[in-house]
């Protein structure tokens, strides 16, 4: 099944930039939300000049603005004819280790990553059981797997609760023609990877994208992007004590 209208909050730069190009040049249309619009407008000016025969939406959108998710999502729903595929990749990665002083950068990343993400749910879910019909894609994180010290302990635990909400979802909608994936990248080339340091095991932007667009096309319930080495890791994490977790995470 070919999903030709396509949704992408945090479009402007990352995963969901490089997300948007692939999906372009294979003629799907695409709603892009984003808070930076300069971005969003160039990127659309670019997709159009590359791929004339495909519409591009572009919403400015804070997906913390819960109210603005619902009428950003119908507005583009209205405007592509129908929204098959909805991508809640926005997303926050700044934190700093619990007990430090840094509460409200905390609370933002998990508002931002687990409330916003709640919302552009929401919102997507009641387009496709409307219609009866959708892909809904959650951008979770290996970081999901295990609980994580140090900068990225709310981080990680926002993306496992991203994960459980995606799950549950499924559950709600399994023998239904809605989809609902979980995907789970490693580090890929990105500003946010950039800063948080995934060194030698960072996969190049353009593999990692390709690579994503591909899990996606799959429609699968759960999958870890790139697989090698994320999902062999992810087993071993899941049992390892927390002695070997501490050096890990």
């Amino acid at each position: 099944m070919t999903r030709a209208n396509i949704l992408i909050t945090g479009a402007s730069s990352g995963l969901g930039e490089g997300m948007a190009r692939l999906f372009a040049a294979q003629g799907r249309n695409l709603a892009l939300c984003a808070r930076r619009l300069d971005r969003l407008e160039k990127l659309a000016a670019e997709l159009r000049a590359e791929h004339p025969g495909i519409t591009v939406v572009i919403r400015e959108l804070d997906v913390n603005d819960h109210d603005a998710v619902f009428r950003v999502f119908s507005e583009c729903d209205a405007e592509l004819g129908g929204l098959d595929r909805v991508i809640a990749n926005a997303g926050l990665g700044k934190g700093q280790p619990i007990g430090t002083g840094k509460f409200y950068a905390n609370k933002q990343t998990a508002e931002t990553n687990f409330v916003g993400l709640l919302a552009q749910c929401e919102a997507a879910m009641g387009i496709f059981r409307a219609r009866n019909a959708g892909h809904l894609v959650v951008i979770s994180s290996f970081a999901s797997v295990r609980g994580a010290r140090g900068n990225i302990t709310t981080y990680a635990a926002s993306k496992a609760a991203a994960a459980s909400l995606a799950e549950g979802i499924r559950l709600d909608v399994a023998n239904t023609p809605i989809a609902v994936s979980t995907i789970k990248p490693g580090y890929i080339e990105s500003e946010m990877v950039a800063k948080s340091g995934g060194g030698s095991m960072t996969t190049p932007a353009e593999k990692g994208h390709r690579d994503l667009v591909a899990a996606i096309e799959k429609e699968p319930a759960n999958a870890f992007v790139p697989w090698w080495p994320w999902t062999p890791l992810a087993k071993v994490l899941a049992v390892s004590p927390l002695t070997l977790l501490r050096r890990l995470m």
